[in-house]
């Protein structure tokens, strides 16, 4: 992607920090026209990870950013971090600042681009002061503002900070990403609002689209979530929520059950082996020998009854994809093959013999895909002497007779 980390041969660099959902014509125009009026040498951009003062769908956030490297990747002057998308919990300027500042040259001016807009709520946000402190902030206009008060708010915050707000006017692009949404809601065009490959992007993975609505239990499920499982854990959830999504929509399936089900998976992982073995008699999962020989297999069958539970989950494909993303079984329903495979090639997994194979089958076809990672599963235990759970071994049988059949 065009990241660097490196930014010790700078003078100067600007931060332009959003949600980008989408990222759209007007970001570039007033990234530009920073760039050039304040000779900036490096325009990074930075889309949100979970900003605290509006509601972000985890469910988009690997689409926005990479929407943003797509907008930006002609211009060598720009690039994108995904310092705050990596980030857990809520996201906060001065944090990301903070964070730049000890990459840069200690007399490296930073400049942090923000909407006219966000000017007159500065002060409420988090150590304002000492954010100021560290960089200085670049006010650019849109249409519509009152400009002779935005000019003495600026004014009287230069009066307390000396001089750290500078007003920039750009050309009046009067485009924001919520139109943009509500344009691909309703079938109408977005030619042109955003860069061409932006714009193919949405379209390839329906996004904004009726059937790709945002998941209002996500947040408090994410929430859960973090106070169970290591930063590591909670990482991997993230990135098997996404891809079961992404799966869905190649497979017409469910897309909310999917990224529901690919959320709750692993939300008994984190247990020590006897608190998974004691918690099994409590939510009533029965034990077969393969379990009790290996206690860490029951986070499977354990996370279902705690999704049901705990998190309120009813439905029962999304609880049987739970279930069963660990062994498979026989006569799997597809979004239980989706969660299955999302869980093995999501982008931080670890790197396994057999994942680059079963990356490129798991698009073109989900039944090769999961016969591929249950044949490396059952070789990588075998070659470990560890006993194969049988429902495995009848996944695997059922699929080869299936394929088998027809032909």
């Amino acid at each position: 992607m065009n990241q660097i980390t490196d930014y010790t041969k700078y003078n100067k660099i600007a931060v332009m920090g959003g949600t980008f959902n989408p990222i759209h014509t007007g970001h570039l125009v007033a990234a530009e026209a920073v760039r050039q009026q304040l000779g900036i040498e490096r325009v990074i951009f930075v889309p949100s990870g979970k900003p605290p003062h509006k509601e972000s769908d985890p469910m988009l956030t690997e689409h926005r950013y990479l929407m943003t490297v797509l907008a930006t990747v002609t211009n060598p002057h720009f690039e994108v971090s995904r310092i705050e998308v990596d980030r857990t919990g809520l996201t906060y300027t001065v944090d990301t600042i903070t964070e730049l500042k000890r990459r840069c040259r200690e007399d490296c001016r930073i400049y942090f681009i923000t909407g006219a807009d966000a000017i007159s709520e500065i002060l409420k946000w988090k150590e304002p002061e000492r954010l100021l402190s560290m960089c200085e902030f670049v006010a650019v206009t849109r249409p519509g503002y009152n400009s002779s008060e935005l000019k003495k708010t600026v004014n009287s915050l230069n009066e307390s900070y000396r001089g750290r707000i500078t007003l920039l006017e750009i050309p009046a692009l009067s485009i924001s990403s919520t139109d943009i949404r509500h344009r691909v809601l309703s079938g109408q065009t977005i030619k042109y609002l955003v860069p061409s490959p932006v714009e193919e992007y949405i379209l390839k993975f329906g996004l904004y689209s009726p059937d790709f609505n945002s998941i209002p239990e996500a947040d408090a499920i994410n929430a859960r979530l973090h106070s169970v499982l290591t930063p590591k854990r909670y990482k991997h959830t993230q990135g098997v929520a996404e891809e079961a999504a992404k799966l869905a929509k190649r497979y017409g399936a469910d897309i909310r059950k999917a990224y529901t089900a690919g959320l709750l998976h692993d939300c008994a992982k984190c247990f020590t082996d006897g608190e998974k073995l004691k918690l099994c008699k409590v939510y009533g999962v029965k034990l077969d020998d393969v379990l009790k020989a290996q206690p860490d297999l029951t986070h499977s069958f354990l996370g279902a009854k705690i999704a049901e539970a705990e998190y309120g989950i009813r439905d029962k494909d999304i609880l049987n994809a739970i279930a069963y993303h660990t062994t498979g079984r026989e006569n799997m329903s597809l979004l239980e093959k989706i969660v299955f495979i999302a869980d093995l090639i999501e982008p931080n997994r670890d790197y396994f013999k057999g994942l680059d194979k079963i990356r490129k089958l798991a698009y073109n076809n989900i039944d090769d895909a999961v016969i591929s990672a249950l044949e490396r599963t059952i070789e990588y235990n075998r070659e470990r002497k560890r006993v194969i759970h049988p429902l495995g071994l009848a996944a695997l049988k059922y699929l080869k007779e299936g394929k088998n059949e027809q032909h």
